[in-house]
Order: structure tokens, then C-alpha cells, then sequence
């Protein structure tokens, strides 16, 4: 069997669905967008696509770029699936160029619609829509299937081993403010946290418990720090109820998560004493829940969220 991924894969999740074929002896191959870099001929090419994108609505990166997606296929040959993540990143256009290379073309949106629209390429395009946002199923009938486990399971530490109780990376935006108030109740609480805000700028507002950093830090940055870590902080962003990375990464290290998703209670996992579903008013309740004890998950739920078992359900192995 071909197959084909073709992602924005800027922090590497992408990769180990790659992998994971790779090792069930598939051959598969990965067209990662984020890679793909177009430099303007001139300063006048800069300016003229300006004007294209204001005006016209065209971008000449976008279409470099999804020349680059088709030059690849083209090499590639025929595939027997395609897998595209982040759909919305490519016209309807070169997706239907993309689908006369394969016998089943699949799609899997890890962002809400309301975010990322997909509106438009929804008629008559792919043979299954995969959708890790529960109200997107249930709205448009997509498939559900949530992110997934990617990394090795870590041993259970006992908590008084750990150093850390609350761990969070994430970048500026309207998350901020709840993060700040956790970050102050932690504080006065002596709740030892390790909290690092991502951005262009340090915002004006930021609380004394969280640490400003200009530059990204990716997994092999901070798998240390999540290890020392009795419990990882999830803050999600408006109009969100898929479930994030860092719950799946949550369940590897098996350490306790703290979320502002609502919807983790609709999952099978989801346990009280292993998860705090966060707003203004169960802040308080964040020393209590980490005095709780971690309860591991079964051995059959654990499997059930592992890339392994994503990958046979998406490419129906």
C-alpha cells in the first residue's frame, strides 16, 4: 500500500503518523508544507503581492506552494490514499487536482470549523472526513476521532519524587488572563508551577509566576520539564472542545491534567481524580485536586489513544 500525508506539520506531531505506517510496513511518504519556503524574486514582487492578496484575494506564496504539493505528487505517482491535515491551508482548486492521485482521499481537521472554515470543500470532494471536534460531527456528520498518544509511555513516578506541580508552554493570546489568575492562586497557595508564555512581545499584563520567552520550545525542549511535572495546565482557546496535545501527552508521562476544555467529560478516560476541569470558579479547587492520588489508566483505554491505533482506524487497517 501508497500512501501519502500532506500537513502543516510545524511542531512535528504530523511525523509520527509517518512513522507509525512505517513500522506496520507501509510505504508512506510525507509532504510537510511547514518546510516549503518561497523568497520574493524582488521588492517589487513583495509589493505586487500585496496588492494581489488586498484586491484579489491571491496570494503567490499559497500557490508556489501548492505547485510544490503537486510537483511532489507528480513524482510520487499514483498513491492509495491521501491523508491532507489542515485542509483549509489549500484551495478546493489544487485539492481536487491532488484527489486524481489517489483512490481514497481522506481529511482529518485537528481545529474547530469555527476557527479554520471548510465550508468550501465539503461537496463532493473526500471519501471520509475525520474531525477531533465533537460538535463538527455531530453538525456536519463527519467522523469523530481525537488526537492521539505519540510518544512512548513514560514509568508512573510517585508525585513526591517530583519537584514541579504544574507544567504549561503556550503563546500569548486570550488565554492570558485565565492564565494569570492561575498562576497567582498558585502562588499564594506555594503551588510550584512552570509556566512559560510564548510571543513576538512580553505582554504588559503577566503575572510574576509565568516566565516570558521570545523563541518557541518544542518537545525535546521541554520533555525534561513535563517529566518533573505532577500535573500539566491545558488552556484552550475560544470556540474550541476538540481535546489538545497536551492531554495525550498528559496520559504518556501519566501525570494529571488541568483543563479549560469542558468537553474532556464526554471521554471514556475522564476521571475526577486524575483531571480538574478548569474556570474562574474551580481555580480554588486546583490544591485539593493535585493532594489527590493519580489513578493510571487501563491498558486498553491507554491503547485506544496511541497513534497505533489512530493510524488503523483512519487508514482502515
Amino acid at each position: 500500500m501508497k500512501v501519502t500525508l500532506i500537513s502543516f506539520d510545524y511542531f512535528d506531531f504530523d511525523k509520527n503518523i509517518i512513522d507509525t505506517l512505517h513500522q506496520k510496513g507501509i510505504e508512506a511518504q510525507h509532504i510537510d508544507i511547514s518546510k516549503f519556503r518561497y523568497r520574493y524574486k524582488s521588492s517589487f514582487e513583495k509589493i505586487k503581492n500585496f496588492f494581489s492578496k488586498a484586491f484579489f484575494g491571491v496570494n503567490v506564496k499559497r500557490v508556489k506552494m501548492e505547485e510544490y504539493v503537486l510537483s511532489r505528487l507528480e513524482s510520487l505517482g499514483p498513491q492509495d490514499q491521501i491523508l491532507v491535515i489542515r485542509p483549509d491551508r489549500i484551495s478546493r482548486k489544487t485539492h481536487e487536482k491532488i484527489k486524481g492521485y489517489t483512490q481514497k482521499y481522506i481529511a482529518y481537521l485537528y481545529d474547530s470549523t469555527n476557527r479554520f472554515p471548510v465550508d468550501h470543500l465539503l461537496k463532493g470532494l473526500y471519501d471520509t472526513i475525520y474531525t477531533f471536534d465533537l460538535d463538527d460531527a455531530d453538525k456536519y456528520g463527519f467522523r469523530f476521532i481525537s488526537n492521539y498518544i505519540y510518544i512512548n509511555k513514560k514509568p508512573l513516578v510517585p508525585a513526591n519524587e517530583l519537584p514541579t506541580d504544574i507544567f504549561m508552554i503556550a503563546s500569548i493570546d486570550e488565554r492570558l488572563p485565565l492564565w494569570n489568575q492561575v498562576s497567582a492562586y498558585c502562588r499564594e497557595k506555594g503551588i510550584q508551577t512552570d509556566f512559560i508564555c510564548v510571543g513576538k512581545r512580553e505582554p504588559a499584563e503577566l503575572d510574576a509566576g509565568i516566565v516570558y520567552s521570545k523563541n518557541n520550545l518544542f518537545l525535546e525542549a521541554i520533555e525534561n520539564r513535563m517529566f518533573q511535572s505532577k500535573a500539566f495546565l491545558d488552556l484552550i482557546r475560544t470556540e474550541q472542545n476538540g481535546l489538545s496535545f497536551r492531554i495525550f501527552e498528559a496520559m504518556a508521562y501519566q501525570r494529571k491534567i488541568i483543563t479549560s476544555n469542558a468537553s474532556v467529560t464526554r471521554y471514556p478516560f475522564y476521571n475526577p481524580n486524575n483531571i480538574l476541569v478548569l474556570n474562574e470558579s474551580t481555580i480554588s479547587d486546583i490544591k485539593t485536586f493535585m493532594e489527590r492520588p493519580f489513578e493510571p489508566l487501563t491498558e486498553e483505554m491507554y491503547h485506544h489513544y496511541t497513534v497505533s491505533n489512530w493510524v488503523d482506524t483512519v487508514f482502515e487497517l
